[in-house]
């Protein structure tokens, strides 16, 4: 690049992209939306207990810190001017659980992930209070099923069983957030003045939010026992809410001054980022999880096949609300780093793509990744993973191949629902996220949909998308989202390539495999008594009295000799 093609850049706006296994700040051309540098710093994920998901939220923080300084140090070595970036946007993971004391801006415990499953049973004691056990009976106030996936049943686990979250709360120190609004609290000075506040996308994940009123809900809130007074201020997805500040103890401060104008959930910044602002358009996004929306535009839909009704996005003050339909699914991407991390098979998620492509095909092998049960249509949580199919012959690649499937077959499932519930079936899939550089997975998509499925040749759609409302937002409008100023996406097209007989018929296969995979888990402890025989009473009795008289029997037969 020219020294004199830097000097005409324009405006820059900055993207915070908090996902679930990575965190990444990107820069982009408010008018040209190209992406001109990023940092990535990988997050871990802690499993203490088996279903139990956690993440360090002081972690999060400081790689958010890192990305934005090495970022911007990248920037500079471009000779690109960061004082241009005029704005920054946020997108999470959405769900995550955080509760934190405003007195010392520490966290009071780590962050319970959306995966996360400890909460079955407090779901199951909230059930028992509901008629007739219903888990939809809050849906056409939250557009959700009563389910471990959503905030306040992981807020509730946190009051029920961490003291000093309970203390905090009685003290009146505690402050809970998704993560989008503890970064937010952190950024714009924390204990010093941060700003607490989400959008109304986070907030209608949390099953406290009536998505009507666009309020926190007191009747939910009375509910599930959650004390108002610790839940964020709910604002528009595009406003500014506050200014950037130094963090001396990270040694953070390139951005001091840049005003935060932009949040979304990650997957309604994707939508927003896909452009798919009119009612119909769809977007896939392949992620650790895999998550398609269908924009239904200011018409709130109630899916009648296993879907949630969501807040699509509402980008500024004053402008309507959109809502959208969404089939999420918890194992996407995720199975690819357990086939790294946990069966060793690969060493990078790379590998898995060149396995696949070695056989292609599973040979009769089915994968149903129901790490954390199954969500989207079924909404089971006692599902676990299973592999079934297997032969002799079955190898690593036919393993490898299987996960690939899994996660076509899983969008299938959610696809058809969309269709019947919007009654006009799509005919493309547009998708995004980190998975889609995988063309095997892509190829396999568009097969077992048998449409087209459509990459964008930028794939960094969810960054793109919280930039956006950022650059929009009132106060910095220097990124029109006016449909005929947005900029055209090039993008790479997949075709199907098999019959679809074929396709029914391994989509069928798959179908009998989720059955097996259905009621495997109860939340009922084992007995922590004896569990060997003895245990029961009448059989420990016929036992004992059979072992004395085999020995009284043989006490008399040696007596007799």
């Amino acid at each position: 690049m020219a020294a004199s093609d830097r000097m005409v850049l324009g405006p820059l706006v900055g993207s915070i992209d908090q996902g679930t296994s990575s965190t990444r700040f990107l820069v982009f051309n408010a008018k040209t939306a190209e992406l001109l540098s990023h940092h990535q710093v990988e997050i871990q994920q802690k499993f203490p207990k088996e279903g139990w998901v956690e993440q360090d939220p002081k972690e999060i923080l400081k790689s958010v810190h890192e990305c934005v300084e090495r970022t911007c140090e990248k920037l500079q070595q471009l000779n690109i001017d960061i004082t241009n970036i005029k704005a920054i946007g946020v997108s999470n993971q959405r769900e995550t659980t955080v509760v934190w004391d405003k007195t010392t801006g520490e966290p009071l415990y780590n962050a319970i992930v959306w995966l996360d499953l400890r909460t079955q049973s407090t779901v199951e004691r909230l059930l028992k209070r509901i008629p007739g056990k219903n888990k939809a009976f809050f849906k056409f106030r939250t557009g959700l099923p009563l389910s471990t996936y959503f905030s306040a049943v992981k807020l509730r686990w946190l009051l029920d069983n961490v003291e000093e979250i309970r203390q905090a709360v009685d003290d009146g120190r505690a402050m809970f957030g998704t993560i989008d609004s503890w970064l937010i609290w952190s950024l714009t000075g924390g204990k010093n003045g941060g700003v607490h506040c989400t959008d109304v996308t986070n907030a209608s994940r949390t099953m406290l939010f009536n998505i009507h009123s666009l309020e926190w809900d007191p009747e939910l809130c009375q509910f599930f026992d959650i004390p108002m007074e610790i839940l964020p201020k709910v604002r528009s997805s595009s406003e500014i809410y506050g200014l950037m500040k130094i963090c001396p103890s990270l040694k953070s401060g390139a951005l001091t001054g840049v005003p935060i104008s932009g949040c979304l959930g990650d997957q309604s910044a994707a939508l927003v980022g896909q452009m798919c602002f009119q009612d119909g358009q769809a977007k896939n996004t392949y992620g650790t999880g895999c998550f398609l929306l269908c924009n239904t535009g200011q018409k709130c839909v109630f899916s009648e096949h296993g879907l949630l009704t969501t807040i699509a996005y509402k980008l500024g003050r004053d402008k309507p609300v959109c809502y959208a339909l969404e089939g999420s699914v918890a194992i996407a991407g995720a199975v690819v780093r357990w086939l790294r991390d946990n069966l060793g098979i690969v060493k990078t998620s790379q590998e898995v793509e060149k396995l696949a492509a070695e056989v292609g095909t599973s040979y009769g092998c089915y994968f149903v990744p129901a790490f954390s049960g199954l969500y989207a249509p079924y909404w089971e949580p006692s599902a676990r993973g299973i592999i079934c199919g297997l032969t002799q012959f079955t190898n690593k690649n036919h393993i490898a191949f299987a996960a690939l499937e899994a996660v076509c077959f899983q969008t299938r499932e959610i696809l058809d629902a969309i269709n019947k519930d919007c009654g006009i079936p799509l005919n493309q899939l547009q998708v995004d996220g980190g998975m889609t550089n995988n063309k095997v997975l892509m190829q396999l998509q568009s097969d077992i949909l048998c449409i087209p499925v459509v990459k964008p040749s930028m794939p960094e759609t969810t960054a793109l998308g919280a930039a956006m409302a950022a650059g929009a937002a009132e106060g910095v409008g220097i990124w029109s989202l006016n449909p005929g100023d947005l900029t055209a996406v090039t993008c790479e097209r997949f075709e199907p390539q098999i019959n679809p007989e074929e396709s029914e018929y391994r989509y069928a296969r798959w179908k009998k495999a989720v059955l097996k995979s259905m009621g495997w888990e109860t939340s009922e402890a084992p007995s922590n008594g004896d569990t060997s025989i003895f245990c029961s009473l009448p059989l420990g009795f016929f036992i004992m009295s059979s072992m004395i008289m085999l020995i009284g029997a043989k006490y008399v037969s040696g007596t007799g000799k």
